[in-house]
């Protein structure tokens, strides 16, 4: 099967509410959507670039301008390869097909340096489509085992620590399995201990983006006394030895996430003991086949994984949960209900959480319908190829 067309579209979407971190605040999400057309089927991929270059390098506009310039024109007409046949003695072999037919429709862009999140959105379309072909789940394509993942949610900076305190109320009625708390400095361990005497044994983590440095190490070290899951990314995205050197000091597992971007940078973690915990988004490194041969390298380290979360539409949740279902992510994922971030998501159904769980689709690809009538008229911009 060859890609006869592409249309990659911008659809802006309102948050339910803005979602503040260290970086800024995102109220509008400006979502890049991909279609791939071939042999009357579609595979759909989404872009987690965020609009300003705060999380990453990458942006809305940056995504933009290499898809359309450089890597839609050359995918269009490339072949994606068959999975084989699914069934219980073929996952391997389906899971084999779909890495080399997906990394197979990028090799006539490998040339193009970084920008991983651009090309992550072609990869993980290519997925869909081929496991649509195969009449196969994309989770049973990736080789996943679970039916259920269990799931956490992510909360922003609130103005106050009351507000805070009733959103993880909240969070904790609804049944998250953890509840993710973004700190920055000034703001940080006064708040945590206020939610831990509230909220006794619920289980809580503390996420940095990234706004600290080991002059910080004391006062990071103050989080001890909180029994947090982890710490995550407190430290730039290039900072390895100086998490190693923090990890040395606290009781408390850091968690790597911008600084895990390929398996070179897990297996360097692991030889530094930067971390003792991972965030694996497939969207930020370069899609499936990055992120399963960074899974394959922590596993085998028996390192704990879990699925983040970049603010996705339905479409990316499905590609986190069937990636979450794979035997390496032990920990509960950033991927959340639909309604945690959107009024009505573009999937159908949506996606929910009930009991700490949510479901992984089990129908060909990606397992949800796409409302293509909704994204149609949302959308601000299309480039069509092919």
């Amino acid at each position: 099967m060859r890609v006869e067309r592409a249309v990659l579209r911008e659809v802006p979407l309102e948050l339910r509410e803005p979602f503040d971190t260290s970086h800024g605040r995102v109220h509008v999400r400006r979502v890049l959507l991909l279609t791939l057309h071939g042999e009357g089927l579609e595979g759909w991929g989404e872009c987690v670039a965020l609009s300003a270059p705060s999380y990453s390098a990458e942006t809305t506009d940056t995504a933009w301008h290499v898809l359309t310039d450089f890597v839609l024109p050359r995918v269009v007409g490339e072949a994606v390869g068959g999975l084989g046949t699914a069934g219980e003695a073929g996952a391997t072999r389906v899971g084999m097909g779909a890495r080399e037919a997906a990394e197979a429709l990028l090799e006539p862009v490998r040339w193009i340096r970084g920008h991983p999140m651009a090309l992550a959105t072609v990869e993980m379309a290519a997925w869909d489509l081929a496991a649509r072909a195969a009449g196969v789940s994309l989770a049973q394509a990736l080789g996943g085992e679970r039916a259920h993942v269990p799931v956490g949610i992510s909360l922003g900076l609130k103005p106050s620590a009351d507000d805070l305190a009733e959103a993880v109320a909240r969070c904790i009625e609804e049944g998250y399995a953890r509840v993710k708390l973004k700190i920055a400095p000034g703001r940080d361990v006064e708040v945590l201990a206020l939610i831990r005497d509230r909220f006794g044994d619920a289980t809580l983590s503390a996420d940095a983006n990234c706004a600290y440095t080991l002059a910080d190490a004391s006062r990071l070290k103050e989080l001890d006394a909180l029994d947090l899951q982890m710490l995550e990314q407190p430290f730039g995205p290039d900072d390895l030895v100086d998490h190693a050197r923090l990890q040395e000091q606290l009781r408390t597992p850091i968690c790597l996430d911008e600084s895990i971007a390929s398996e070179r940078d897990a297996a360097a973690a692991l030889e530094l003991a930067s971390c003792r915990v991972v965030n694996l988004k497939p969207g930020r490194v370069g899609g499936f086949a990055a992120s399963r041969r960074i899974h394959d390298t922590l596993l085998k380290a028996q390192m704990p994984i879990w699925c983040g979360g970049m603010l996705e539409t339905g479409i990316g949740r499905a590609h986190n949960l069937a990636l979450a279902s794979l035997p390496g992510f032990t920990l509960p994922g950033d991927i959340s209900a639909s309604r945690r971030y959107w009024q009505r998501d573009i999937v159908t159904p949506e996606h929910v959480v009930a009991d700490g769980l949510m479901r992984v689709p089990t129908g060909p690809g990606i397992g949800v319908d796409v409302d293509a009538g909704r994204i149609e008229s949302l959308t601000v911009r299309v480039a069509t190829f092919g």
